[in-house]
């Protein structure tokens, strides 16, 4: 039996976690599912046999140590040979407490997963996604988590009709001293994390201002801008649109780097960009013979003309 832990936020479950249950058919038929509040229908379109919801009146917000606890007594309960989650930082810090709780080793950022036998094959990402590590695991339960972005979400050939109980852990006061107090908005609308197209820039912009024409082309694209490190470290734009291994890790449908060479740590934050154009004077960076598309050239002549061109094609 594989447990999939399905972490929601405020009653929604998060979109990050149909990658863990889209992965998780692979590892074997008896696929289960754990709800913390988060709505339990519209699963079995992905393969779910049965819904476990926790039910405790203590838990009415995010609190990372009761949901560990709480998914190893139901780890107990019902017998599950494995649980698999997507690794996105509420995802490994749960699975990371009830690995605790249970004792047992959890292989985190996994992006290939062979189950066949009693020791699990593992291919994970390590130091955020420059390099990949070939491991093994032998346990009781195997916990494990699912790279973010390695596999996109996609419903089960054939949907069920899953049932629904409620479990109710049993919780102490030392499980209930932490959770969220007060949340706080920071920003509205398309962020960098979810935006369908981000538009980068790095060094070769040269200023603050120099943005300015990739804001605009952001716009025009139904985007958001982001930058690379040196950008942020030279104060031109804040840390909260830095792209990279310190930064935000990103999936948009198209990634356009504008004067950013392509360092390893910018790279692993929009590897897993659909689509890739990169625009610089270096033909030989690296983030030019990687992308999908590139312009050589001066991305202060080339930008402007793009955005000229998509408002001549718009208003038309």
């Amino acid at each position: 039996m594989i447990l999939v832990l399905l972490p929601d936020d405020l009653g929604a479950i998060e979109e990050s976690a149909f990658q863990g249950l889209t992965a998780a058919r692979n590892l074997g038929d008896d696929l289960h599912a754990v709800v913390f509040g988060g709505s339990p229908y519209g699963l079995g379109d992905y393969g779910v046999g049965q819904v476990h919801r926790i039910s405790h009146e203590g838990l009415v917000d995010y609190n990372p140590t009761a949901w560990g606890t709480a998914l190893s007594q139901l780890v107990e309960s019902i017998g599950a040979s494995a649980v698999v989650g997507t690794g996105t930082d509420r995802g490994n810090e749960v699975i990371a407490h009830a690995a605790a709780v249970m004792d047992v080793p959890f292989v985190a950022n996994c992006v290939e997963i062979d189950p066949s036998g009693d020791t699990w094959q593992i291919t994970r990402t390590r130091w955020g996604g420059s390099l990949l590590e070939e491991t093994s695991l032998e346990a009781a339960v195997k916990l494990v988590s699912i790279t973010e972005h390695t596999v996109e979400p996609s419903p089960a050939e054939v949907a069920t009709s899953p049932d629904v109980a409620d479990f109710a852990p049993e919780l102490s006061d030392g499980d209930l001293m932490t959770g969220v107090i007060d949340r706080v908005t920071t920003a509205e609308g398309i962020t960098l994390a979810t935006a369908p197209v981000v538009v980068s820039g790095g060094r070769g912009v040269g200023s603050p201002e120099g943005f300015d024409p990739l804001e605009e082309l952001a716009s025009l694209l139904g985007g958001v801008v982001g930058c690379s490190r040196v950008v942020t470290n030279n104060g031109w734009r804040p840390h909260s649109d830095q792209v990279g291994q310190t930064g935000t890790v990103i999936a948009p449908d198209l990634y356009i780097a504008c004067g950013i060479s392509g360092a390893i740590q910018h790279w692993v934050g929009m590897m897993a960009s659909k689509t890739i154009l990169a625009i610089n004077t270096d033909k030989e960076s690296p983030m030019v013979m990687k992308a999908d598309y590139a312009i050589v050239g001066d991305l202060h002549e080339i930008v402007p003309a793009v955005v000229e061109e998509l408002k001549k094609r718009q208003s038309g």
